[in-house]
């Protein structure tokens, strides 16, 4: 008897306007989820699996972007629906990323909305276990000087040293940052000690002469912004 396959729809019987072609046109890349992202550099996915379901079964296999990364070319060569011509465009992409984060001063992005903010961190925080707070530190052009992480586990007031949230940014002069935080769950909805966190360091950054311009909780696929909801913003 033939197992059933689960039907997986094909990116050709989506409506337009849910296309992920279509939803970067629209809306710029960083209102794309990782998956969606990666299944634009697919492009196809095989008999058995869309490629939308191929990107997600990836990014699950191999936690996220940082194990895709890591994973070597034959490995992932091998995997089904992959073949060398994908990887080599998957390996390449994260490539361009990684050098980008190593960019000389003058090449390196500008972030003035929560969608670039999302967009320069989601693909290394959307699929962590446990939860990263880093801060991205900027001139105040808001270009960004550096990312650097702050602590792993749980965000909260008491876990949370306000003196290395702002350690880095003292260290090197810088005007203003943006606090990020991702939700393992997948959900961005911030909690109370996200929104009492966000208070405590936006006054504080007031005292130290650093601007703390937003918090960005990341999710799977989602973020939101603190200052955009007006929480733990005056």
């Amino acid at each position: 008897m033939e197992r059933s396959v689960p039907y997986r729809p094909l990116i050709r019987d989506m409506p337009r306007e849910e296309r992920p072609r279509e939803r970067l046109r629209a809306h710029g890349a960083g209102a794309l989820s990782t998956a969606e992202l990666l299944a634009i550099l697919l492009r196809v996915g095989s008999a058995r699996e869309s490629v939308l379901a191929l990107a997600s079964r990836l990014l699950a296999k191999y936690q996220g972007l940082p194990g895709l990364a890591r994973a070597s070319f034959d490995d992932l060569a091998g995997e089904h629906g992959i073949g060398v011509a994908k990887a080599s465009q998957v390996k390449a992409a994260l490539e361009l990323g990684r050098r980008l984060l190593t960019a000389a001063p003058e090449d390196r992005p500008f972030v003035g909305t929560p969608q670039e903010v999302a967009a320069l961190v989601s693909g290394e925080l959307a699929f962590l276990e446990q939860e990263h707070l880093r801060v991205i530190l900027l001139t105040t052009r808001n270009q960004v000087v550096a990312i650097s992480e702050v602590s792993q586990g749980t965000v909260n007031t008491s876990l949370v040293r306000v003196a290395e949230v702002f350690r880095e940014a003292i260290r090197r002069n810088c005007p203003a940052l943006i606090v990020v935080h991702n939700h393992p769950s997948g959900d961005p909805t911030p909690s109370e000690d996200d929104i009492a966190l966000t208070r405590t360091l936006v006054e504080a950054g007031k005292l130290l002469e650093v601007e703390v311009l937003d918090h960005v909780i990341i999710g799977q696929g989602r973020f939101l912004s603190l200052r955009e909801r007006k929480l733990g913003f005056a």
